[in-house]
């Protein structure tokens, strides 16, 4: 199974992409985290925001590998603890499908995103910094997996 963060955003600083290469990297072989990232739609003055969003969504579904299985990052999503994510992670495992977890641009992602996913995941009621959840996500990705394994990082 490999878990495929599909990103909006490109002209990321560069302690998110070491953040995020930390986790990454640490993660093994059966659950290895990908990292797409999605050019953003134009936006600017008079820039058609909706046409940017669009013009994202063709990009992330082109992105999404066949059969995977899709999760989409949405602030209307369920929340999971740690362990939940690990029980997910675990069952993500289990099923041996690829996972594709998708992150929208600074005004999230489309409907046709929303709609196309197989759950909404919410990481936080706080609206956080698109480049950060890279970096969040990452590391809880490696904690429920150090959890599957009895290792001691989550403590």
């Amino acid at each position: 199974m490999q878990i495929h963060l599909i990103a909006v955003g490109n002209k990321i600083p560069g302690w998110v992409v070491n953040g995020y290469e930390e986790y990454a990297k640490r993660l093994p072989r059966e659950c290895s985290l990908k990292l797409v990232e999605i050019n953003p739609g134009h936006r600017g003055k008079n820039a058609n925001l909706e046409k940017a969003m669009v013009d994202e969504e063709h990009r992330i579904f082109d992105a999404i590998p066949k059969n995977a299985r899709v999760v989409a990052l949405e602030v209307k999503g369920k929340p999971w603890s740690t362990q939940q994510l690990s029980q997910r992670l675990e069952s993500w495992l289990g099923g041996g499908q690829d996972i594709a977890l998708l992150v929208g641009g600074p005004e999230g992602l489309s409907e046709n995103c929303r709609k196309r996913a197989d759950e909404l995941w919410s990481l936080s009621p706080l609206t956080l910094p698109h480049p950060l959840v890279r970096v969040l996500l990452s590391e809880q990705l490696y904690r429920a997996w150090s959890i599957l394994q009895g290792h001691p990082y989550h403590r």
